[in-house]
């Protein structure tokens, strides 16, 4: 299995990139967020996992390993293939996927586009007894004080906007707007801080 890429990105899409590994483009799905963290030009490095179908072998990237597990998780669920699982966590964290199904919370499930009620309570009867793991990993980051710089997360975040299309003007503003978010919750993902930059961006 393929678990994780390092080269240079040499393409990108809105939900996909093209990593060149020594010579050779693997193209990875990914969610925007990942998507637009990464640079044109520049050297990334992406957790991954491969899915083998019987007409195809996909590639999935994430911006880390605890994105790649529950997007490995919410696959154990009946009903819920790599298109879904992909779903789930372009909108919610590792930490709110682990939070929802701990705690019943079906609302917090369904703003997944694709998931109703009844899919939602299904994922969390079925996924209750298997979350401790995932869980466990995260509060062993947060309590290893896992967190992003200060200064480098606007520097990543506006330049992967830029690397969408944006101004450097909306970018900038879109990075003030999200910054409460830091200050709230200083083990906040890169990804998680993008979803929230597009998510201003697309009321603005």
């Amino acid at each position: 299995m393929i678990s994780q890429l390092r080269g240079t990105t040499v393409a990108l899409g809105p939900n996909w990139a093209v990593v060149d590994v020594g010579g050779v483009g693997f193209k990875v799905s990914c969610t925007p967020a990942t998507a637009a963290g990464l640079r044109l030009g520049t050297e990334c490095t992406l957790a991954t996992t491969l899915i083998v179908r019987e007409d195809a072998l996909t590639l999935f990237g994430f911006a880390d390993t605890h994105e790649r597990a529950a997007f490995e998780l919410l696959q154990l669920a009946s009903g819920v293939g790599p298109k879904l699982a992909l779903a789930v966590i372009s909108v919610l964290s590792p930490a709110e996927v682990v939070t929802a199904i701990q705690n019943d919370r079906v609302t917090t499930l369904i703003r997944v586009p694709g998931i109703g009620r009844k899919g939602a309570e299904k994922i969390i009867v079925e996924l209750r007894d298997r979350v401790g793991a995932l869980a466990a990993d995260l509060d062993t980051a947060a309590q290893s004080g896992e967190q992003i710089s200060s200064e480098l997360w606007r520097e990543q975040v506006s330049s992967g906007l830029q690397g969408l299309g944006w101004s450097s003007k909306d970018a900038d503003a879109a990075v003030e707007k999200i910054a409460p978010l830091v200050a709230d919750n200083p083990q906040i993902s890169l990804g998680r801080l993008m979803k929230a930059a597009l998510q201003t961006l697309a009321r603005a």
